[in-house]
């Protein structure tokens, strides 16, 4: 009967049932828990099929980049613009040679009878003082007929206006000029034939008047006009 058992058992039976069958019979022999449990533990083991490898996903390859319907021509480069042409520097002009017998700027103030050319300059000691002396000039000119028409009749050498006369100084300044050293109106002081520069000179041009001087120390004064004209005197101080 168990001889005819097993051979049932094993004749249909799978892989598995087969091998169930010998593990049985073992288990008979070496007992029957430890049997069961090789038998569950190898069944269910044989029983799962193998796992099969998933397929590899292939990347479609990425069409190229259709061509710009519109691409941007290159520029083609040609001659070289021309340099403009630099205009040239204006040649600053010189100033113009100022015409000596031009009234000097400032003198437009000497109406009519307009003096005639210098002729003298008298220079006299004017005020006597401790420290130094003040010293005067006039300009001088020499026209009978003129002297009459501005009030000196009865002279032939007279000054440009007399005294107190509105036109006076703008009648000076035009026959007299400016002095060389200070562009004042005014004759140039020298004494001993050096400028007046102040007190190591000698001298000094008087700070509110050309026309004077101050003398610190003896010696010869001149004032001279624009036309070398000059007038001098001795200081004994």
């Amino acid at each position: 009967m168990r001889g005819r058992e097993a051979t049932t058992l094993t004749a249909g039976a799978g892989p598995c049932d087969r091998a169930g069958v010998g593990s049985g019979l073992a288990t008979v022999r070496l007992g029957a828990a430890l049997g069961a449990s090789l038998f569950v533990w190898t069944c269910g083991s044989l029983s799962e099929p193998p796992t099969q490898p998933e397929p590899t996903q292939s990347v479609a390859p990425v069409p190229p980049a259709e061509p710009n319907p519109n691409p941007t021509p290159t520029p083609i480069f040609g001659a070289p613009a021309p340099k403009p042409t630099p205009t040239p520097e204006a040649t600053p002009q010189p100033d113009p040679t100022p015409d000596p017998s031009a009234p000097p700027e400032g003198a437009g103030g000497c109406g009519s009878p307009t003096p005639p050319e210098l002729a003298k300059i008298a220079v006299k000691v004017h005020l006597r003082g401790g420290d130094w002396w003040v010293l005067d000039s006039t300009p001088q000119v020499s026209d009978a007929a003129y002297c009459a028409k501005i009030g000196f009749p009865d002279r032939s050498l007279c000054p440009v206006r007399p005294e107190g006369n509105p036109e006076r100084s703008a009648c000076e300044l035009l026959v007299t000029g400016r002095a060389a050293d200070t562009a004042r109106p005014g004759p140039t002081w020298t004494l001993n034939g050096r400028l007046c520069t102040g007190r190591p000179s000698g001298c000094q041009n008087h700070p509110d008047n050309q026309y004077q001087v101050l003398a610190y120390v003896g010696g010869t004064y001149r004032a001279c006009g624009k036309n070398g004209v000059c007038g001098e005197v001795e200081v004994d101080r």
